[in-house]
């Protein structure tokens, strides 16, 4: 880390008190009473005491302080009502807008991407996530030198004999950013090398990979943890994985498969996470199925899944030719009549499940249409092996669907549907036999 303080104006301890200040800008479809929920979710990630949550209809966004002037005066009266330390809007401001606020409320003001990367910042477990994390900050801090060096006309280094007056320190502070960013990007560059040397390993094995996508704290670890048996760190919490896992799993038709389990999305989540975390995220573009776990008890459950698929459209993943079936989850938690209706939506699509991954209710249905899924596009092929074949034959069968066997005892004939990868891998297993 350079000697910067990259954290100066976004570090708050746990316990700190806050105003939440949600502007409404318009063209949203979310639920207001929602979103505050949500801001509240991502404070409470982090231990930090919301004391008040103020929502403002924004007609004419100010440059200066994207709230209006008895807006801005609310809230600063909110923050001294409340001694709150910290106020948090719900939105992307600029530095200015961040700095005006700050005078006026007389505390700290952070954004929703300041929020969302501190969240990622204390959540990131592994060497890679801990890298991803500090790339995507010093992203978004090297736009805020600006309003985070008071000290502007000081300078150091620099004697005059090459013309200048020398390095001014947020000339200083930009050159070190960047050159740290470059280093990030060197060793992000070789994690995405040896994530591909994994996943070429894995593409001649003879196992399918199955990706849970969904919206953060949809349920996706806990369901991970239902089919695997692990002890992913599962919580009510937003932002509860962020370091990708994968376990193998067993599905109907298969002899195993590989199920993979990765960050939640989120709406708004700051670009420079996207960036950073596009070595994690590739897991998602290669798997041969993505199972998208939403969140079908939750009143934006819509609006979150297209949040979900633009990430997916972003990143290249979930488009044509590649499988992909939705979970809807925490049904333990629907009233019966909304029940009956998540029922009949589901009935009316073929890539869709009711379940709770909670309770389990509708998991094995959900295996069985994730083999489905996994299966189609499959054309029947006639495959003979010697009479001693019997690994091969028995792979076929683990991986295809034979529908006819017949042997004359000095060869076997089967006709057997199989999914292009699966041919492939078995090509490929059938070459190295010699």
């Amino acid at each position: 880390m350079s000697p910067i303080d990259l954290k100066e104006d976004s570090d708050f301890t746990r316990g700190a008190r806050a105003v939440i200040a949600l502007p409404e800008l318009g063209g949203s479809r979310r639920n207001v009473e929602a979103r505050l929920d949500e801001a509240a979710g991502l404070a409470e990630a982090i231990g930090i005491v919301v004391a008040e949550r103020l929502n403002f209809r924004i007609r004419s966004p100010r440059p200066a302080t994207l709230f209006g002037k008895g807006q801005t005066e609310t809230i600063a009266r909110a923050v001294e009502e409340a001694e709150a330390d910290l106020v948090i809007v719900d939105a992307p401001i600029t530095p200015i807008q961040q700095k005006n606020l700050e005078t006026a409320a007389k505390a700290k003001v952070i954004d929703r991407t300041g929020l969302i990367l501190e969240i990622f910042g204390e959540r990131a477990a592994t060497s890679e996530g801990r890298l991803q994390v500090e790339l995507a900050h010093l992203d978004y801090q090297a736009g805020r030198l600006v309003r985070s060096w008071t000290h502007l006309e000081r300078q150091r280094g620099g004697f005059g004999f090459l013309g200048g007056p020398g390095e001014t320190q947020i000339e200083a502070d930009r050159r070190l950013i960047r050159d740290r960013m470059a280093k990030l990007r060197k060793e992000l560059d070789q994690v995405t090398r040896t994530r591909a040397l994994h996943r070429s390993k894995r593409q001649r094995a003879p196992w399918p990979v199955v990706a849970l996508v969904g919206y953060t704290n949809a349920g996706k670890s806990t369901l991970f943890n239902r089919l695997t048996r692990a002890e992913v760190f599962a919580e009510d919490l937003l932002f509860a994985t962020l370091d990708p896992t994968m376990r193998e799993i067993a599905l109907p038709g298969f002899d195993k498969a590989i199920l993979s389990d990765t960050v939640g999305f989120i709406s708004e989540l700051p670009t420079q996470l996207i960036a950073a975390f596009r070595a994690t995220l590739e897991e998602v573009i290669a798997a041969d199925l993505i199972v998208h776990v939403r969140d079908i008890s939750h009143p934006d459950s819509d609006a979150q899944r297209e949040d979900v698929e633009t990430v997916l459209a972003g990143i290249g993943a979930g488009g044509e030719g590649q499988a992909m079936i939705e979970a809807w989850n925490k049904i333990d938690s629907l009233p019966a009549d909304e029940l009956d209706r998540a029922r009949a939506g589901a009935v009316r699509r073929d890539n869709s499940v009711l379940i709770s991954a909670l309770t389990g209710e509708g998991v094995d249905e959900l295996l069985d249409c994730a083999s489905v899924h996994l299966r189609k596009g499959s054309n029947v092929r006639t495959i003979a092996l010697p009479a001693g074949g019997g690994e091969g034959i028995a792979w076929l069968h683990a991986h295809g669907e034979v529908l006819a066997q017949r042997s004359d005892g000095m060869e076997t004939e089967l006709d057997v549907r199989l999914s292009e990868a699966d041919w492939a891998r078995f090509q490929s297993r059938q070459l190295k036999r010699g």
